[in-house]
């Protein structure tokens, strides 16, 4: 998949995830076929069209950069959270089966 394809999936499954929700990298990159890192580069070189807000790490916790915001973003959506971390067994997405 060329570079701007695996982009433009990633973009399109954080499109998807629903206000008051938030993924792991991990969880994209499973759906999209390609690793959290890759991810995590398609949002950073582009990614500020769509909710890059509710992708945090699989720990629950935003990345250093981006953080103050990202939190302030999340909150302001009703996620919960437990001091700095999101807590995604209430709001994690998709869903496991």
């Amino acid at each position: 998949m060329a570079s701007e394809d695996v982009d433009e999936a990633v973009y399109d499954v954080v499109e998807s995830i629903p206000s008051g929700r938030v993924s792991t990298y991990g969880a994209i990159g499973r759906l999209v076929g390609v690793g959290p890192r890759r991810v995590a580069r398609a949002l950073s070189g582009g990614g500020g069209a769509v909710p890059w807000h509710r992708v945090v790490r699989a720990d629950g916790t935003a990345a250093e950069p981006v953080r103050v915001r990202q939190l302030e973003l999340l909150a302001g959506e009703g996620v919960p959270l437990r001091g700095q971390r999101v807590d995604l067994a209430a709001v994690g997405w998709p869903d496991e089966e």
